[in-house]
């Protein structure tokens, strides 16, 4: 056997390559040119032992840079129990595989149906779904779901509030399925209303498509948006950061119909930018169009609870072209780690993290807008992320802050910083931050 670590023997290769036809491997590769064929050594190092792969990897990490993190924009640093990680990292826990069989696969189902019903909390809607990948395919998922759900309709429009990130997403997902996307203007940071009316009022509109807070970090006002959006016989869909619904007002209280978003902030890692994992919940009336998993309740003949997969046709993973969606994989580890924090946390405390977030927020934003070299970018509500435009070289300002240990923002544009505070974030580190940011002009 030429190679070891190969699933396949050469025996087998060679019945393989039998089997289609080809006398060799270099045969079945004869179509790459050999321009471009790689024909050096390959620059791996030599076989470690255990421990010196731990040391190896632990030099490796040490070329990081830790720095104390005042970034966002969808990815939010928040206090993670110890607990957590011990508990998913238990054998039965460790695999993502669609429960189909429920004999056994009640713990799975089981603690999926309890992400369900805390997420329906969080967000005041009926049902909630699992399994979706993240935040951005969510909300794409969501735009889908409404154009299924609304007859004769070609149209979304999305708020230019929404995250730049999940916007693309959105593109890439209605581009395939011809569905045209339609930005509503924003004016001094959150979405433009009266500019709202107007585009309804074109027709065939299946759904419109708000954040909040925004991308911005503004906690938008959407009173009156349920009413003009179903008179237009259109869906309402909110995307919101799934923590900051411990505080804010329900996307049920504004009246949507589907609620969607990332669920990374309820405790998971950042880990450079992922995974995350994506929620949506609805009303009842569109249940059937929703995507992803549903797991029910019911009693098996014994008379004893049992959770079941529920209200999925076969063709969602089987007939891919009459499926409401691509979702296929199932997403449910980052679905467990949230609701073992949510277990963990209580209402009181998920309450507790958004109020001191909040708090800090508005501490530093007070604190830098002292100085007349920091404003703040739109004179709106914000929860625990803002905008501040700076009167100075900005990329200067950030290379100092990072000199010091802090990832002190996003950079927005020339002159605006976006920065996010947690309740990971102590007064001393806020204190620090200010004082680096105000003490050189970095003119």
């Amino acid at each position: 056997m030429q190679y070891k670590y190969f699933p396949h023997t050469e025996q087998q290769v060679e019945e393989m390559l039998h089997t289609i036809g080809v006398e060799s491997m270099d045969a079945l590769y004869a179509d790459v040119p050999e321009s471009i064929r790689f024909k050096a050594d390959y620059d791996l190092p030599s076989q470690m032992s255990e421990s010196e792969v731990r040391s190896f990897m632990k030099r490796l990490g040490l070329l990081n840079d830790q720095l104390t993190c005042f970034a966002g924009a969808g990815i939010y640093d928040h206090y993670t129990p110890a607990v957590v990680s011990n508990i998913i990292s238990r054998s039965e826990f460790l695999t993502s595989y669609t429960p189909y069989q429920a004999e056994i696969s009640q713990g799975t189902l089981h603690y999926i149906f309890e992400f369900q019903s805390m997420m329906t909390q969080l967000t005041g809607m009926d049902i909630s779904n699992a399994s979706m990948y993240d935040g951005a395919t969510a909300t794409a998922e969501a735009v889908l779901m409404a154009h299924a759900a609304v007859k004769k309709s070609t149209r979304v429009l999305v708020s230019e509030t929404l995250d730049p990130k999940v916007r693309r997403v959105i593109d890439t997902y209605a581009k395939f399925q011809g569905i045209e996307i339609v930005s509503i203007p924003a004016s001094n940071g959150v979405t433009n209303r009266e500019a709202l009316i107007p585009l309804l009022n074109e027709g065939g509109v299946a759904g419109v498509v708000v954040q909040s807070p925004n991308y911005y970090g503004i906690v938008e006002d959407f009173t009156g948006f349920a009413e003009t959006i179903h008179e237009h016989k259109a869906l309402f869909i909110i995307n919101n950061v799934a923590a900051d619904l411990a505080i804010l007002k329900t996307p049920r209280e504004w009246g949507a119909d589907i609620a969607v978003g990332d669920g990374q902030s309820l405790g998971i890692p950042m880990c450079f930018g992922g995974p995350g994992v994506g929620y949506m919940c609805c009303t009842d009336k569109l249940m059937r169009k929703m995507p992803g998993r549903i797991v029910g309740q019911t009693l098996d003949q014994n008379g004893q609870r049992a959770f079941v997969l529920t209200l999925q046709a076969r063709e969602q993973h089987i007939r891919r072209q009459k499926a409401t969606s691509n979702i296929c994989s199932n997403q449910s580890l980052m679905a467990l780690f949230v609701t073992v924090y949510l277990s963990l946390m209580g209402k009181e405390g998920i309450k507790e993290a958004a109020e001191l977030s909040y708090a800090g927020a508005h501490y530093m934003c007070d604190q830098l807008t002292n100085d007349s070299r920091f404003q703040l970018t739109y004179n709106q509500p914000f929860f625990n992320e803002f905008c501040i435009s700076y009167e100075g070289n900005l990329d200067e300002l950030i290379q100092k802050c990072i000199d010091c240990g802090y990832m002190p923002g996003v950079k927005l544009s020339d002159n605006t910083l976006m920065i996010a505070v947690t309740e990971q974030r102590t007064k001393e580190e806020i204190d620090d931050l200010i004082d680096i940011m105000k003490g050189g002009s970095a003119q």
